[in-house]
């Protein structure tokens, strides 16, 4: 630790214009740091400190009232003040007992003065010593950034950056990438390892000045934590500077090396889309995974689809999937990726429990849709469709069939959102599996084809009111406020619709086939014709 850059109030008591002073109180605190020296000689300065500072006086203000005396001390150790300097003999002849043993209760270092002394002699010395020490201090932190910045282009491992700021605060250096052991440099036993940690934990939750914490992010998400730990002296000015560009260069070299390692994945490309066609036999699979240091913890996974328009170029398609594989990771998966065109095809591997594992791909995607890189995507489009749910890794293929028939039913959905389950398509799911083998539009049209002529002709608004109604359970009131319409003017469509549809048409079995065929119009309509939803 760069000790020689924080003054403290014993390096003061070894300069020139102390020679003859004497600490009479608060000898425990002789370590405070002073920041500036200040001359006072009020009895309120609530306004005038900032914190650390070396109060010279010749007791003017409080002199024969020892009440005001205490109230001057209390106030300055409430505002942090390093220590207090009193010149004897012009004004006061002797410190109060009750200022020594407030000052000894808060080690608060009161030193006095037994002669006549030039205040302006002491504060140009001081603060010579602290302008000069700042601008060792920015020295030294310019040779130490131009260094590491030099380090980094020749460094193979985060283990060196540790060690080069180790080697230039000489403390404890703790680093730990999130879900992982904490790492220790220099290393130490583990009990000693275990001490520190439960230290650590309790100062996380309350402040200490023996800690100090450098959370790195990546993709806006946290993704490992630098502290430094000082056991016998408070963090200083200096180590703080120090540790805020060693976590500036520590995420740059681990998104080098993310951006490295995302790079060599292509070269898996073809062994994973075998995975994906179903080519790959278990055993197989089980290799593969082992050879990539991957442990599945059960056998769930899903496929996702991700669909991306307007990304700028190849640099952002990469570091989309990059934002991609640290945020599911983060919500407990393992992830392979597979680059096509416009599409980038996830593997997710489950590595916790199975009860909340949809709702862990929602808060990632969610993450994904909120993170500063989508958003200052402002032209990009990206839509993201979800497979089956598997238990088995040899049936990867089914979940990204399932997929791949995902995104074409998300295609033709009037509603877009950014995500879609296989599993909640439900009657799209049988509709597109209609598709196939008849005539939708004509099918949908032997029930609604009076309806549809009606709007053509009028240039009415029945289908939209129809659909509206029946998902509104035939609720006036609501059916009429999400279609922004007095409840007179939904009576009269209503009444249109029972004279073209029948009087039974919110009868059970008429009613779900309705239903049925307004999904089936949905998905057979070409979404440029949509014109009834456009402007909802």
């Amino acid at each position: 630790m760069k000790e020689h850059l924080q003054l403290t109030v014993a390096d003061i008591l070894g300069r020139k214009h102390f020679e003859n002073a004497i600490l009479i109180a608060g000898e425990e605190g002789i370590h405070r740091i002073v920041k500036w020296v200040h001359v006072v000689e009020v009895t309120s300065i609530r306004n005038l400190l900032n914190g650390d500072e070396l109060i010279l006086s010749t007791g003017v203000a409080w002199k024969e009232n020892i009440e005001l005396f205490v109230s001057m001390v209390k106030q300055l150790i409430e505002f942090n003040a390093s220590g207090l300097c009193i010149e004897m003999g012009t004004y006061l002849s002797e410190i109060p007992a009750e200022v020594i043993e407030i000052a000894n209760q808060y080690q608060f270092p009161v030193i006095v003065f037994q002669q006549e002394v030039l205040f302006v002699e002491i504060t140009q010395d001081i603060h010579s010593c602290i302008i000069n020490q700042q601008y060792q201090m920015i020295s030294d932190l310019e040779n130490y950034s131009q260094n590491l910045n030099k380090r980094l282009l020749t460094i193979e491992s985060y283990e060196d950056i540790l060690q080069f700021i180790f080697a230039t605060l000489d403390i404890q250096i703790i680093f730990r990438i999130k879900d992982r052991e904490y790492e220790f440099v220099p290393e130490i036993k583990p009990i000693e390892q275990n001490g520190i940690i439960q230290l650590l934990e309790r100062a996380n939750k309350q402040n200490s000045d023996h800690f100090a914490f450098a959370p790195i992010y990546l993709f806006g998400q946290e993704y490992a934590d630098l502290v430094i730990f000082s056991k016998e002296i408070p963090i200083g000015e200096f180590d703080l500077l120090i540790l805020d560009r060693t976590s500036t260069a520590l995420a740059q070299h681990l998104l080098r090396d993310l951006y490295v390692e995302e790079k060599k994945r292509v070269e898996e490309f073809e062994w994973l889309q075998g995975w994906l066609e179903g080519e790959h036999p278990l055993e197989s699979i089980n290799d593969y995974l082992l050879e990539n240091g991957i442990k599945a913890r059960t056998n769930d996974a899903v496929v996702l689809i991700t669909k991306f328009f307007a990304i700028k170029g190849k640099s952002d398609v990469t570091y989309l999937k990059l934002l991609f594989r640290s945020v599911f990771e983060q919500n407990g998966f393992s992830v392979f990726a597979v680059e096509k065109r416009n599409e980038i095809i996830f593997i997710l591997l489950n590595n916790r429990t199975k009860t909340n594992l949809k709702e862990r791909i929602k808060k990632a995607i969610e993450s994904i849709k909120d993170s500063d890189f989508i958003k200052n995507q402002s032209s990009a489009k990206m839509f993201i469709a979800a497979g089956r749910f598997i238990d088995t890794l040899s049936d990867v293929h089914k979940s990204y069939y399932s997929a791949k028939e995902t995104v074409r039913i998300q295609h033709k959905m009037t509603k877009k959102e950014i995500y879609y389950f296989y599993e909640d398509l439900h009657l799209y799911r049988l509709i597109s599996k209609m598709s196939k083998h008849m005539d939708l539009q004509e099918l949908a049209m032997e029930y609604l084809q009076p309806v549809v002529q009606y709007d053509e002709k009028y240039n009415g608004k029945l289908l939209e009111t129809l659909k509206t109604y029946l998902e509104c359970n035939g609720s006036k009131q609501e059916t009429s406020s999400k279609l922004f319409i007095v409840r007179q003017t939904l009576y009269h469509r209503i009444q249109k619709l029972e004279s073209l549809l029948g009087n039974d048409f919110m009868e059970h079995e008429k009613r779900v086939a309705i239903e049925f065929m307004l999904l089936v119009n949905d998905y057979a309509t070409p979404f440029s014709q949509k014109k009834e939803f456009k402007t909802r």
